[in-house]
């Protein structure tokens, strides 16, 4: 092992680089985390330095009256988002990698990659103006006789415009992962296929989606990882207010209150070790079902 660590010095310095990164910025800030869960945090204590009190912010937030109301709608919007943003992407790809002509899948592509840059805040805009009581889209329903919607007030039509501009803006940037898996297929598969007769349906059913099933395994559990986190809060708190509050406010939302409007640290702290663990459970699960059912799996 030392002969070893000595002929291949280099290769272990850069290594080094790469481990004091993961140490410094994601294993030492989960031990935060975790440490300022137990505490009831003080300016003046400092994290190390505040009182500790165990599994209290814990109780404190399971025992809330808003728990159960913000869980809910989180699992429903992220829910909701998994399946309005996760087939699409593949679709998308599936159908970019089948065109005959280079020059109009790059144009595209690019128009589809446009949204992904988007912030926030200029989607917001555009929503406005297309959905708001004195939009476009109203301005279409006077124009064929029909009364003017306000979309963006109430909870009729939250989900829907919220998920939707989220897909939207997304679904673009998704379909790269499955442009890069399509490539690595032997072109030979495509051209014995098409010599026995396969047609384009049979060709995407035979060779196109066995060849992303690893990558599509992969996206899957990774998404249901994050599922607590899949609401988009900076999104939900453009997008929502007083009139949807009851199914836009979402455990992200409900950290960003307390935590920067309360000062509550430590119970934000709590809820994110809630998410996080809650989320390493979900990846142990769906990657033993997908190994299991599907022979394919991130390990």
């Amino acid at each position: 092992m030392l002969q070893r660590m000595k002929k291949y010095w280099t290769l272990y310095a850069l290594a080094i680089v790469s481990f004091v990164y993961l140490i410094v910025f994601r294993y030492w800030p989960i031990l935060l985390q975790f440490v300022l869960a137990t505490r009831e945090y003080s300016i003046l204590g400092g994290i190390w330095g505040s009182k500790f009190v165990g599994l209290e912010n814990f109780r404190t937030l399971f025992q809330s009256a808003e728990f159960q109301r913000i869980l809910f709608n989180t699992i429903r919007i992220s829910v909701l988002r998994l399946v309005c943003g996760f087939f699409p992407p593949i679709i998308l790809s599936v159908m970019l990698f089948d065109m005959t002509s280079a020059k109009f899948r790059k144009f595209s592509q690019n128009i589809l990659y446009i949204p992904h840059f988007f912030s926030w805040i200029i989607v917001y805009g555009i929503v406005q103006v297309l959905f708001q009581k004195t939009g476009y889209i109203n301005h279409i329903l006077n124009f064929f006789g029909l009364e003017s919607v306000d979309f963006l007030m109430g909870t009729k039509y939250f989900l829907s415009i919220l998920v939707g501009s989220g897909v939207w803006k997304n679904i673009g940037w998704s379909t790269i992962i499955y442009l890069a898996t399509l490539t690595s297929i032997s072109p030979e598969l495509y051209e014995a296929a098409r010599l026995d007769g396969a047609g384009p349906l049979q060709r995407v059913r035979y060779i196109t989606l066995p060849g992303m099933k690893s990558i599509i395994v992969f996206v899957l559990i990774m998404d249901l990882g994050k599922l607590l986190s899949l609401a988009g809060t900076e999104q939900i708190l453009l997008f929502y207010n007083p009139s949807n509050y009851n199914v836009s406010d979402v455990i992200g939302t409900w950290v960003y209150r307390q935590g920067l409007g309360r000062l509550q640290y430590s119970l934000s702290a709590a809820v994110a070790v809630f998410e996080s663990t809650i989320g390493l459970i979900l990846v142990l699960i769906c990657n033993k079902i997908a190994n299991k059912v599907a022979g394919v799996g991130i390990w």
